[in-house]
């Protein structure tokens, strides 16, 4: 299982090829058929991600 968090505003297009190459990757450095491998996406909002003590959304 393959975890993606980030911010909110991608395209579902966008996700969908995102989601595509992180499976073929998967598929070719580790050996395993591509139904083997899950992506969940999370989207977190700026007020719930923090860097460096700050949160995104005071930056």
């Amino acid at each position: 299982m393959i975890t993606v968090d980030m911010f909110p505003g991608r395209t579902e297009e966008q996700k969908r090829a995102l989601v595509r190459e992180m499976t073929d990757a998967i598929v070719r450095t580790c050996d395993v058929k591509p139904e083997g491998v899950w992506v969940v996406i999370r989207e977190v909002e700026a007020g719930n991600w923090a860097i460096g003590g700050q949160l995104v959304s005071d930056r």
